[in-house]
């Protein structure tokens, strides 16, 4: 048995509610893998989870083990798992990451490359997960089309829309400050609109010629869906893949009707469910990683011991680029 720091909730609530305690970690079982955690990736979804508004986990039983990503090193082996070397580097997407050591199914676990870094793999391999498949597989983005990115200055923006980018699209992106137009700019998008001065619909209309765009990545939900329908070009997509402002109510189907618009609400789970396809996924992210045509940085840190005040600060919008939680 190995012994290691968990950061758990017995209950949900506030930041208050996440407590340190020591757990005995047993050697890996087969199809598992052991790995000595370097960095943790702190995500908005955890917020959710620990107030207990995150859908099915809501329901998991107490105590529950916060987090979803992770890097570090293989230090143990399970029976029957080949691919994998004793002090290698590896990222993972999988539920119970606020944990120093842990054991893991095998088939979920990603090898790193030598030109990415744990930390910068374990804070953002979910976000380029989901940008992978956003891009490459729901709506395959081509050089030509023009994308609407939603919160683009965010985690997930600055990644959507240097890849949207750097696959030839014309990238607008919404934010809410000239602060964070300036953010959006300088990572990838060519126009910023300030939805908080402007009709983020009239102005993306403009920008386009009347003509709208080819898909719209939506990570606001509630405030912006009906008005990201008005600036999509006929036949295009709106692809809501978050809620950040309350959950997209009953909504008029004929609204799509006039432009024969589709609309979709896709999860991460689905398009890496199949570990062939997490890998291939993976192997894609971090190939716009190496090549520059994605460039992240992490806004903060902070150790693992200090993961209260890391809530507090995110869920109060205090952090910017990717959180990483360092063991």
């Amino acid at each position: 048995m190995t012994q290691s720091v968990a950061i758990h909730i017995h209950r949900h609530g506030d930041a208050e509610v996440l407590s340190d305690t020591t757990v005995e970690v047993p050697p890996p079982a087969a199809g598992e893998l052991q790995i000595r955690q370097s960095a943790i990736g702190l995500n908005f979804a955890d917020i959710y989870q620990r107030r207990g508004s995150h859908g099915p986990h809501a329901a998991t039983p107490f105590p529950i083990t916060l987090g979803a990503q992770g890097a570090g090193v293989v230090e143990a082996i399970g029976a029957g798992v080949t691919g994998f070397a004793r002090g290698q580097a590896v990222a993972y997407v999988h539920a119970g990451a606020y944990q120093v050591t842990r054991n893991l199914p095998a088939h979920r676990v990603v090898p790193l490359p030598d030109t990415v870094s744990q930390e910068l793999a374990g804070a953002t391999l979910l976000r380029g997960l989901t940008a992978e498949y956003l891009l490459r597989r729901l709506h395959v983005v081509r050089p030509g089309q023009t994308v609407l990115v939603h919160a683009a200055a965010g985690g997930m923006g600055v990644i959507l829309s240097q890849w949207a980018r750097a696959l030839g699209a014309t990238v607008i992106g919404t934010v809410g400050s000239p602060e964070k137009a300036r953010v959006a700019l300088s990572h990838g998008c060519h126009h910023a609109v300030d939805y908080r001065r402007e009709d983020f619909a009239a102005r993306t209309l403009a920008l386009t010629g009347g003509a709208g765009v080819d898909v719209v990545y939506d990570a606001v939900g509630k405030d912006v869906f009906l008005p990201s329908l008005q600036c999509t070009r006929p036949r295009g997509i709106v692809i809501s893949y978050g809620t950040a402002s309350g959950d997209v109510e009953a909504f008029d189907l004929q609204l799509l009707h006039a432009k024969s618009l589709s609309v979709c609400r896709p999860t991460l789970r689905s398009f890496i469910a199949d570990p062939q396809e997490l890998r291939a996924a993976a192997r894609a992210f971090f190939g716009a990683l190496t090549e520059g045509q994605v460039r992240l940085e992490i806004g903060h840190r902070y150790a693992l011991a200090d993961v209260r005040r890391a809530h507090r600060e995110l869920e109060g919008r205090a952090t910017t680029g990717a959180t990483v939680l360092i063991p």
